[in-house]
C-alpha cells in the first residue's frame, strides 16, 4: 500500500508539472505532498511494525520476581555445594 502513495504522489507532481492552470497546480503539489507524506508515513509504520516484540512475551513484575528468587537460590545453592567441596 505505501507503494501505491508514491506513485500516486508521483503522478500528481507530473500533472503539477504538465498543466497550464494555475489552481490544478497547487492542488497538484499538495495532493503529491500529502500523498508523498502518507506514502513515507506508511513505510516506516510497516518497518516499526516488523521490527517490534510481541506483547505476549514481555515478562509481567510477579513472573521477573520469581526467576530472580530461582535465580538467587541456584547462586547460594552454588555457593554452599563450593563451599562444602573445599579442601580443608
Amino acid at each position: 500500500m505505501p507503494w501505491v502513495y508514491l506513485l500516486l504522489a508521483a503522478a500528481a507532481f507530473v500533472l503539477a508539472l504538465k498543466t497550464n492552470s494555475p489552481a490544478i497546480l497547487a492542488l497538484s503539489l499538495l495532493a503529491a505532498l500529502g500523498l508523498l507524506v502518507a506514502g513515507v508515513m506508511s513505510l516506516l509504520a510497516r518497518r516499526l511494525d516488523s521490527t517490534s516484540r510481541d506483547v505476549s512475551v514481555i515478562i509481567d513484575p510477579v513472573e521477573l520476581r520469581r526467576l530472580r528468587e530461582q535465580a538467587e537460590a541456584r547462586k547460594l545453592a552454588a555457593a554452599a555445594s563450593q563451599a562444602d567441596n573445599a579442601p580443608r
